[in-house]
Formats: C-alpha cells, structure tokens, sequence
C-alpha cells in the first residue's frame, strides 16, 4: 500500500508535467499515449525515490492535498520547459514583418494554433533538434528522477515567493533568447532597410516598394541558410540549459527559495 501510494505520487507529477511540456502536451499525442508513458517512467523512477524516501501524511486529505502539490509541480516543470520553445516561435515573429511575411499564418498541428510562417518554421528546427540532444530522455528520465531528488510538494510551501520572481525572470529570459536568436537576420533586415531608404533619396524615380519586398526576403533567406549552422548549435545549448536551469530552479524551491 506505501508503495501504491508513491507510486501515485509520481504518476501524478509526471502525467502533469506530460501536459505541458513540449511535443507531448500536443494535440496529436492521445491521451491514452500520455498516460501510459507516465506510468512507465513513475515504474521506472520509483526505485530511486522509494530509496531515497518519501514521507507521505497519515491523513487522506493530506495526502490528497499532496498528490495536488505534485500537480502543480508538473505543471511548473512543463512550463517551465514550455517557455524555451515559446522563444524560438517569438524569434521567427521578429523578423516575420520585416522580411515581408507579418501577414502569412500557417497551423501549428503540436499546438493547435495559428502562427506565424517563420515562427513555425524556427520551432520545427528547434523540435529537431530537441530530439537530436536526447531531450526526451532528459525530460523523462533524469529530469524527473532528480526532480524528486530535489524538490517535494511540501517544499512549494517555503519555496512560494520564490515562483513569482522566476515567472518574472523566465518571462525576460524568454524575450532575450528570442532576440538573440533573431538578431542576425533582424540586423541584416535593418540595414536593407537603410540602404533602400537612402536608394529611395538617391533615384526617386525607381520603384522601391516593389522592389523592396523580393530583396528583404531573398536576403533574410540568405542570411538564415549561411547561419543555420550556428543557429542548429545554439538551439542546442539554449535546450541543453533549460535542463540546467531547471534543476536550479527545482533547487531554489527545495532549499526554501534560498
């Protein structure tokens, strides 16, 4: 029965965090998928924390308002991990409107909404990838075992006023990481902006406006074949450290927010 009861405490962690995290809070990934998965990782993990124990209530509404603690805390990982894709779709948004495809709105299947065309395109790459660095493997194994390791439903009580200042420093965090993604084809954009504005003094005569869409466009897809090296190898280091970044915010919460 111990053992029934920590195993629910798992399942309920990691089917929450299943819900929010990325590729598998999607749409197109069934719900019966979900909660397989979770149970499989909770069987997997449960030797690890069941050695390492877990102090359950002798109260059922304790120990309900437990399994609701680790609710929330799933959620708080899944969104967590959530925010750094949100970086990659807001980074192709950036430069969208300046390259001339502000207007242009394709369907995201995973997210089930409507999106910007390269804020589409830069979130596909950065699911790549996701699945290139083991980000799975990640999420569902060593994030989740050291999770437990770190960070309890009862610590969300002492760790409380440390979830309102990493909501405000991932929301910043988020726009950074987007601008600093989108910045060599922002820049580049800038500067052709510029030079047919200047062109625009120098030839009144000429056409600009016509010819100023084919050129930022033709440029801005230049510019992202020539950096798409770069861009693959800091997609990589952006997710390989929300992992770390995760477990020191799960480490912030367990030591009291200290």
């Amino acid at each position: 029965m111990l053992n029934f009861q920590i195993v629910l405490l798992l399942f309920a962690r990691i089917l929450a965090m299943m819900q929010t995290a990325p590729l598998l809070s999607s749409a197109a990934v069934p719900a019966l998928a979900r909660v397989g998965l979770a149970m499989f990782v909770a069987a997997a993990v449960f030797p690890w924390v069941a050695e390492a124990g877990y102090p359950l209530p002798d109260s059922g509404v304790h120990y309900f308002l437990l399994i609701v603690g680790e609710v929330f805390l799933g959620l708080l990982m899944g969104f967590f991990l959530q925010l750094i894709f949100a970086a990659f779709q807001v980074a192709g948004q950036f430069f969208s409107l300046q390259m001339g495809f502000g207007a242009s709105q394709v369907f995201d299947p995973l997210a089930q909404i409507e999106i910007p065309l390269m804020g589409q395109f830069i979130n596909i790459m950065a699911m790549f990838i996701f699945l290139t660095v083991a980000g799975f493997q990640k999420l569902l194994l060593v994030g989740v075992m050291r999770s437990f390791q770190l960070v309890r439903a009862y610590d969300l009580v002492t760790g409380r006023e440390y979830l309102f200042s990493l909501l405000l420093r991932s929301l910043g965090k988020l726009f950074q990481q987007a601008l600093v993604i989108s910045f060599p084809i922002l820049g580049t954009l800038l500067l052709v902006s510029v030079t047919m504005g200047l062109l625009a003094k120098a030839a009144p005569q000429m056409n600009l406006l016509m010819m100023g869409f084919p050129v930022a466009i033709g440029t801005a897809f230049a510019v992202l074949v020539l950096a798409m090296p770069f861009l693959a190898s800091a997609f990589a280091r952006i997710i390989e450290g929300s992992f770390d970044s995760l477990l020191e915010v799960l480490r912030s919460i367990g030591g009291g927010g200290g």
